[in-house]
């Protein structure tokens, strides 16, 4: 016959996490709403745009794309991590929203398709030769202009989801809720 110690102590840790479980708690990793660009811009809006296209600019899935990937993952991460930080639940769940960001953000860096349109990345070089451009439909003309001229985008990076990079520091995690 087979007898197996320390059953009071494993109890004690399934009641506990039982007992945060239920408290309700929300793990939410993306754009929070407090983010916000510089003219005021909601970043998660933007992020929005960019996941899944405009009448202007197509689809670049790096949210989806990233979840598709790396959900199934989660679980295994999540008992891993309980196991290391003596079930604590709250220590866990921070240590889950630093990685899924982290993913998250590795995803906006890695997406690179569809490439940008010559006219957005002439937009990107003449922002960048005059910071305090503002984007307008005659801004955008002159940049067409220039693109069917050949002038050059003054060596603008042509990759997606990297302009500014206030989208890709944006992404952020919080653990919310609960008693």
């Amino acid at each position: 016959m087979t007898s197996l110690k320390g059953g009071n102590h494993l109890q004690e840790k399934l009641k506990a996490m039982a007992e945060q479980l239920s408290k309700g708690k929300l793990l939410r990793v993306g754009f929070l709403e407090t983010a916000k660009y510089p003219d005021g811009t909601n970043v998660a809006q933007v992020a929005y745009w960019n996941e899944y296209g405009t009448k202007t600019a197509p689809p670049r899935p790096y949210f989806r794309g990233m979840l598709a990937k790396k959900k199934m993952k989660w679980g295994n991460a999540v008992a891993a991590n309980l196991k290391a930080t003596d079930y604590d639940f709250d220590k866990t769940m921070n240590r889950m929203g630093e990685g899924i960001k982290d993913q998250l953000v590795q995803s906006i860096v890695e997406t690179s398709s569809p490439k940008l349109s010559p006219i957005t990345i002439m937009l990107r070089g003449m922002r960048y030769n005059d910071p305090s451009l503002q984007v307008t439909g005659k801004v955008v003309g002159e940049a067409a202009a220039r693109v069917d001229a050949g002038k050059t985008n003054y060596g603008a990076p042509e990759k997606p989801l990297i302009w500014t990079g206030d989208m890709q520091r944006s992404v952020a995690y919080d653990l919310e809720g609960g008693e």
